[in-house]
């Protein structure tokens, strides 16, 4: 059993206790509402705190006054990842904070992406809701079926897109070169970043398949929040991909 998430491995749910609730997979969605609402509020108040200064002193004064909510919700965002990763027995507490900690980067970020393409937001937000309830119904319905080819698949392209996203990082970080179809708004990138969106809808299958493999498996209760966790961690890339897609279709 494997997924491309690189926070929802089968490492994760070896050696777990037998005794005790159990999880269940009614508990994993009501787990994953809640990490969406607690990333929704504090992203609202982000986006609101941009805006109210933006208003007063101009959208440089609003990417200021969030730019401590940006840089702190990354790093907080990076250790209680990693933690939740390696002592899952804490997700009931890590994974609420890394909501929080997520809502304040989504928030900046989508303020920032609407005031330059206003209404984009809601679009993308609707789009990654579509997304999540229509790959759910094709994997429950059994017309998305896991096996071992379409699990290789995706995780070996997921772990290429990773890999390219990473050496484009390094070269703008060092150099002045940077691999133009990332961020073109051309048709090849527009391409490109389809194709990204729909292996991230496609890793939400692996996700399904590998929290329902737990509840088989008789997971104890408090991987409802690890695995609302990782499907937390997923949605957040679908949902940048449809922001990153959304813009270069506006451009």
């Amino acid at each position: 059993m494997r997924s491309g998430n690189p926070v929802l491995r089968e490492k994760a749910f070896r050696d777990l206790p037998a005794t005790g609730e159990r999880m269940t997979i009614n508990g994993t969605i009501a787990h994953t509402g809640i990490l969406l609402l607690l990333a929704l509020i504090i992203g609202g108040w982000t986006w609101h705190h941009f805006a109210l200064v933006a208003q007063q002193s101009g959208p440089a004064a609003g990417m200021a006054a969030i730019s401590l909510y940006l840089g702190g919700g990354l790093i907080a965002g990076l250790v209680l990842a990693l933690l939740t990763c390696f002592v899952s027995r804490w997700a009931s507490i890590t994974a609420p904070l890394y909501a929080l900690a997520e809502g304040c980067v989504l928030g900046g970020i989508s303020a920032i992406f609407n005031l330059k393409y206003p209404g984009i937001v809601l679009q993308a937000v609707m789009l990654t809701a579509a997304v999540l309830a229509v790959m759910l119904f094709l994997y429950r319905s059994g017309v998305i079926k896991v096996t071992n080819k379409f699990r290789l698949g995706v995780v070996a392209a997921t772990a290429a897109i990773a890999l390219l996203y990473l050496v484009d990082m390094g070269l703008r970080a060092f150099t002045s070169v940077q691999i133009s179809f990332i961020h073109e708004s051309g048709a090849l990138g527009i391409g490109f970043s389809l194709l990204v969106v729909g292996l991230a809808a496609l890793n939400l299958v692996l996700d399904f398949n590998m929290i329902e493999h737990a509840v088989r498996q008789g997971a104890p209760k408090y991987m409802e929040w690890y695995g609302a966790f990782a499907l937390m961690v997923t949605l957040v890339w679908l949902y940048m991909e449809m922001l990153r897609l959304l813009s270069k279709a506006r451009r």
